[in-house]
């Protein structure tokens, strides 16, 4: 028997807006997959030939741009950070919105233009668009990784502003923080390993399921 298709998801919001799309495409999870206690990462499916991890976000892509994975759901800002060449993202699954976007604190929003930016100090767990984004403006990025707490940084003094995820702002006004670029708009994609894709029938019909679903 052929080894099943992995199919990675990720933990948090965009999962759950993920669920009802999975089922609507033939995927149904075991039981397990829903018992909050469980600590399990992998689970079988309605499908013999389908199981699905559960992983962080950025652990998707990495696992289906290596083959480990043949198939997964991730936001499209983590599929520009890393840019993989073996990902294919055939699907917008029009889930997951938010934007990517430069915070700084309040007070320096009011006299701030980001039109006069030569040089930033960013703290932000997307290095690589930030800098793409602020080189395009000609403008250098002085980036510090940050996995969480983004909104900290400027307040103890790591970096005088942030890039990051932003769905309502709420978060960025809790903090003494303003909006004032947006890098990117962001939506879920369906995403495969280009190898896997071009030789495997099975994922190509996964691939289309998913299309139908969104085609309505």
């Amino acid at each position: 028997m052929s080894q099943p298709i992995i199919f990675a998801v990720p933990k948090g919001r965009i999962l759950e807006e993920a669920m009802p799309l999975l089922a609507r495409a033939g995927i149904e999870p075991e039981a397990a997959f829903n018992d909050s206690k469980s600590r399990a990462l992998k689970f079988a499916t309605n499908r013999d030939d389908v199981e699905l991890i559960r992983v962080r976000a950025f652990d998707v892509a990495t696992f289906v741009a290596h083959g480990a994975a043949q198939i997964g759901i991730v936001g499209s800002d983590v599929i520009d950070e890393f840019d993989y060449s073996e990902l294919y993202a055939p699907v917008d699954l029009n889930i997951g919105h938010c934007r990517i976007s430069v915070a700084e604190p309040k007070a320096l929003a009011e006299t701030d233009d980001p039109r006069s930016w030569s040089h930033v100090r960013v703290a932000t767990k997307y290095p690589n668009m930030t800098r793409k984004h602020f080189a395009s403006r000609g403008v250098q990025a002085e980036c510090v990784k940050l996995n969480g707490a983004m909104e900290i940084a400027p307040l103890l003094g790591l970096a005088s502003r942030i890039v990051d995820l932003v769905s309502t702002g709420k978060t960025l006004v809790e903090n003494g923080l303003e909006e004032v670029e947006v890098i990117a708009q962001v939506s879920s994609r369906l995403i495969v390993n280009r190898a896997a894709f071009k030789t495997n029938p099975a994922i190509s019909a996964l691939v289309d399921a998913f299309r139908q679903v969104m085609n309505g």
